[in-house]
């Protein structure tokens, strides 16, 4: 008698799913509305800082949450993560200036520096090979829902009520967060009791070799979204768009749609392939920004970015996990998103210093970020082959 197939979609992944959907939702709120708030504080010349702080310490925290992941499980580190974004977001209303705003975007940076690694060594380890690709592009969802919900109604809290209730709604977001992943069972099956050597990190313990190829695709593409989370509001107003979290929003509900479909593809037919129409989409997309001034372009252009970062993820997670070394699972999603806080950082950095504050500067930042995309592919094209899968 054949043993029946075990779940693989159960309980403990929808709450995991659900879990991300809140935790993303709780900081993507803030997102249109920041630049604004930090204006009205006299700080326009560091726009670029809202979104380049906040990944500098998600990074610079990667290393760390990776090498505890596998040390002592998946739950603290997804816990430690949710709950400094829940403080983070109370902050926000008591501290007041442009230095005591920036200190609390480096420290909400590890909420994400955290959480995010936790979340993908779990599903890792309850996901067959055979479904990872599938899987992730369900988690995907999960978060571009909570990417998508967040800035618009981010932007509707704010002109109907204040930035205060704004703050405290994304705190409100980030401990339902919690409240999830309080059903969710550790997988980790050796772990480790906490201790203060585990904070030192050496420097063979900061990448995984084995997952360098995804990192570097996911750097060279998430360096668009950077520029594009630091001037999309500012250009939404140049287009005169009342709300500066729409473009968001069609941009991550088309990534949404495509995302489970796109990651099944890439179980049957191998992760190349499908990183390569994604990664041509996106290209498509970014030199339409940088073409088509007009809000209805700018949309679709959202569109075709949204279809193209939703089948990029889930086929760079799922080849990251093939590549991970079992005990080392937490390392190389570390690795990967200590990639992809780098993208972000010098695509806000650079999008920033390129832009200037400057409309007539919104072509060649866009470019920029077009330039990136097109060296991925070329990437893709010519290097891979020198690595599996």
């Amino acid at each position: 008698m054949v043993a029946p197939e075990k779940r693989v979609y159960t309980l403990q992944f929808w709450l995991l799913c659900l879990s991300l959907f809140l935790f993303l939702g709780s900081f993507n709120l803030l997102i249109p509305e920041l630049p604004a708030y930090l204006r009205a504080m006299g700080g326009e010349q560091y726009l670029g800082l809202i979104i380049s702080l906040f990944a500098l310490t998600a990074g610079l925290a990667r290393p760390l949450s990776g090498k505890l992941t596998d040390r002592i499980g998946r739950i603290p580190i997804i816990v430690f993560g949710i709950f400094i974004s829940v403080i983070s977001g109370l902050l926000y209303t008591v501290v007041t200036g442009i230095i005591g705003f920036f200190i609390i975007r480096l420290l909400h940076g590890l909420s994400a520096g955290f959480t995010p690694t936790g979340n993908t060594s779990l599903l890792t380890d309850i996901i067959p090979a055979a479904k990872r690709g599938q899987a992730m592009g369900y988690v995907g969802i999960a978060t571009s829902l909570g990417m998508a919900v967040g800035p618009p109604v981010g932007s509707w809290i704010s002109m109907n009520y204040s930035h205060d209730v704004l703050f405290f709604s994304s705190s409100a977001s980030a401990l339902l967060a919690l409240v999830a992943v309080a059903g969710i069972k550790e997988t980790l099956k050796k772990k480790q009791p906490f201790t203060a050597k585990m904070l030192i990190i050496h420097k063979d313990e900061v990448i995984d070799r084995d997952v360098m190829a995804p990192s570097l695709v996911m750097l060279m593409t998430i360096f668009s979204f950077g520029l594009l989370l630091t001037i999309v509001p500012d250009y939404s107003e140049f287009l005169e768009m009342e709300n500066k979290g729409v473009f968001f929003t069609y941009f991550l509900t088309a990534s949404l749609l495509v995302r489970a479909t796109a990651g099944h593809a890439s179980d049957r037919h191998g992760r190349q392939k499908v990183l390569k129409v994604g990664v041509a989409l996106q290209l498509v997309a970014l030199v339409m920004m940088a073409l088509l001034p007009f809000k209805a372009a700018f949309l679709a252009a959202g569109v075709v970015f949204g279809l193209g970062s939703g089948v990029i993820s889930p086929a760079l997670f799922a080849w990251t996990a093939d590549l991970a070394q079992e005990h080392q699972r937490g390392k190389a999603m570390s690795t990967l998103f200590l990639a992809l806080e780098i993208g972000i950082l010098l695509g806000a950095l650079g999008s920033g210093f390129l832009y200037n504050n400057q409309s007539d500067r919104f072509p060649v930042t866009f470019l920029l970020g077009a330039f990136f995309t097109a060296f991925s592919l070329y990437y893709l094209l010519k290097r891979w082959p020198a690595f599996h899968r």
